[in-house]
């Protein structure tokens, strides 16, 4: 056994690395006064932070599970190391040789197994580095070519080769020290007829690190025909290496997911890259396995959930990809953050986009346009005939079970009222309860109800002044349905120049969210948003007069203040909203009318058939103009 850590090597290595920097690895960090930061606890689930950090004292405390302690206490628990482990660990970051009161100076044989198993992997993934200058490694560095990744790029990533040969990285760690055993644990190495094998032969590498930044596995790309293994091929389940909870790229990503409260999901390695080389610095992949529940604790961590948090996934438009958007669906309730679907034109992944139309469509292809629980929903709707009642009755029956398991009351009424529309059902309250229903038998069965409703964070929920009617669940502004309102709002109250005139067209009825109608209602008392443009303050003044109580005024301040999601506000991005906001009245409207359509056509009515069949391809012609040509198109 080694000896135990001098108490003072300890001291200096609790003393050198300071609790905020180890913490801001694992979780985004803000200000929460008193020179003290807070964070969602990464110990339990949690919806608001309840985590706090001291600096000054070198302390972490979570109100809500109480779990606390120093800098060596987090690492240990989050990482499940022994206390000479992470010692060692946050000693070698820190530049600090341990002693030992017994044994001498650490020798390499007698440390924890963890830091070996890590060690073994940064030194096999420097040896793979290496290699990929090597001769046989030109079928590697032409197939990073052909995806338009030069030398830097490859670096960048600490992109590499394994060697053919059977056991040349076996061989190269023995001579570090490493015992077979330790190999064979560590996934590098597995067992063959006469000892270990190389695991990984023949193959561009992927290093696969963890938040920290510590390599922690591998993904092997096949190169040769010959080579009868899978396309990719991961390390396996190890001690330090589980695939369900590691993020490829997330050590490179984790900064500017904190910064800009914004993650992008794609599928592999070299979309990743793709991204990041665009200029999409945020985004990361799962490896080898479905995006799942332990990879959204660790998104949480880092996007603190707050109001504005966006992810985006981007999935191959095939039948796979679409299954997997479904699947991601299902997790989506346990994002507080709006969740997005990307699927680039025919079909290509991020990688063969950058490759085919360069990082400007990358960059474009990750803008948030398609809330998931719209494509999803759609996913399932498009397989039914909704021309029929049968056929609507059926994509009801399978659509509506989805939605029930949303587990917010507020969010589910408001994708019931979507798919009611979707479906073309004009009673949308029997959608609804529909909806309802099938969430209260499953609660019954054993299911888990909605949480608790406690108090809304600033800008989530709003209780509008006038009664809501029987239906009653709380409206949940941040719903991707009402982001695009709320932006257009904020426009109009606080650069009603990029607006106007077009925005004074605008009727109530085209703001779905009652507090957002209600807004509406106040600029277009106060004069219009046109009216801003020559005298700002007299106008916002203006509508807040027009108010006519304080929630309705507090809203209105609410969206005066408000940041703006996009840093480079401009005529382009103000077109954007007016279009969206336009186009979904219309969507909504297309959709009522045929359903009148549908019951005209069996009642018989020649001359209103005719009418309602003209309604709708003017509005289907006005749809197709404002895809096509935007905001022209107004």
């Amino acid at each position: 056994m080694a000896g135990r850590i001098n108490d003072e090597d300890v001291k200096a290595v609790r003393d050198a690395v300071p609790i905020d920097a180890v913490v801001s690895d694992y979780l985004q960090l803000r200000n929460a006064g008193g020179g003290n930061l807070k964070g969602l606890c990464p110990f339990h689930d949690e919806k608001s932070p309840s985590f706090q950090v001291s600096p000054s004292k070198g302390l972490f405390h979570c109100f809500g599970c109480q779990e606390g302690g120093d800098t060596i206490a987090f690492v240990m628990k989050i990482d499940h190391l022994t206390f000479s482990e992470t010692v060692e660990r946050l000693a070698a970051q820190a530049g600090i040789t341990l002693r030992y009161e017994e044994g001498g100076y650490n020798p390499t044989s007698q440390r924890g197994e963890r830091i070996r198993l890590v060690e073994a992997h940064k030194i096999a993934a420097q040896f793979y580095v290496d290699q990929l200058e090597s001769p046989e490694a030109e079928i590697g560095r032409k197939f990073l070519a052909e995806r338009g990744f030069d030398q830097a790029a490859a670096a960048h990533f600490g992109v590499g080769y394994s060697p053919a040969g059977w056991d040349h990285l076996t061989r190269f760690l023995r001579g570090k020290g490493f015992t077979d055993k330790e190999l064979v644990l560590s996934g590098i190495s597995q067992e063959g007829r006469r000892g270990p094998i190389d695991r990984f032969r023949g193959r561009l590498m992927w290093p696969i690190r963890d938040i920290s930044g510590e390599v922690v596995g591998f993904g092997a790309r096949k190169l040769r025909d010959d080579d009868n293994g899978p396309k990719y091929l991961n390390t396996p389940e190890t001690p330090i290496y589980k695939k369900g909870q590691v993020l490829y790229g997330v050590d490179l990503a984790k900064k500017e997911i904190a910064k800009t409260s914004r993650a992008v999901v794609v599928e592999g390695y070299t979309d990743v890259m793709a991204c990041h080389l665009a200029g999409v610095t945020t985004a990361i992949a799962t490896c080898g396995t479905a995006f799942g529940g332990d990879h959204i604790k660790i998104l949480r961590r880092l996007l603190m959930d707050n109001g504005s948090a966006r992810v985006i996934f981007t999935f191959d438009g095939d039948a796979a990809g679409q299954k997997a958007a479904l699947r991601a669906f299902e997790d989506d309730q346990k994002f507080a953050a709006e969740t997005y679907i990307a699927i680039a034109p025919e079909g290509m992944d991020p990688c063969e986009l950058r490759l085919a139309k360069g990082d400007s469509a990358v960059a474009d292809l990750v803008e948030p346009r398609t809330p998931l629980f719209e494509f999803a929903l759609r996913q399932i709707v498009a397989r039914y005939d909704l021309e029929t009642p049968a056929g609507r009755a059926a994509a009801l029956d399978e659509a509506a079970p989805v939605v029930a398991r949303i587990k917010n009351s507020g969010a589910q009424h408001e994708v019931a009222v979507q798919l009611a529309g979707m479906l073309g059902i004009l009673d949308t309250q029997f959608v609804v309860k529909r909806v309802a229903q099938l969430a209260r038998w499953a609660r019954d069965r054993g299911g888990r109800g909605p949480a608790p409703q406690q108090g809304p964070p600033r800008g989530q929920q709003y209780a509008p002044s006038v009664p809501a009617g029987p239906s009653g669940p709380a409206l949940t502004l941040r719903s991707p349905a009402h982001r695009t309102e709320r932006e257009l709002l904020k426009l109009a109250l606080q650069r009603p120049e990029l607006v106007s005139p077009a925005f004074d067209a605008y009727g109530v009825d085209e703001f779905t969210a009652p507090p957002y109608a209600a807004v509406r209602r106040c600029v277009e008392e106060a004069g219009g948003a046109e009216a801003g443009i020559p005298e700002p303050q007299t106008y916002l003044a203006r509508v807040l007069d027009a108010a006519p109580d304080d929630t309705v005024r507090a809203m209105v301040t609410e969206l005066a203040v408000e940041a703006i999601l996009r840093k480079q506000v401009d005529e382009i991005y103000a077109g954007m909203q007016l279009v969206q906001v336009r186009l979904r009245a219309v969507d909504r409207r297309i959709r009522d009318v045929q359903g009148s359509l549908t019951r005209l056509s069996a009642q018989g009515d020649p001359a209103q058939l005719a009418a309602v069949q003209n309604e709708l391809w003017i509005l289907q012609q006005y749809a197709q103009a404002l895809r096509e040509r935007g905001a022209d198109a107004l």
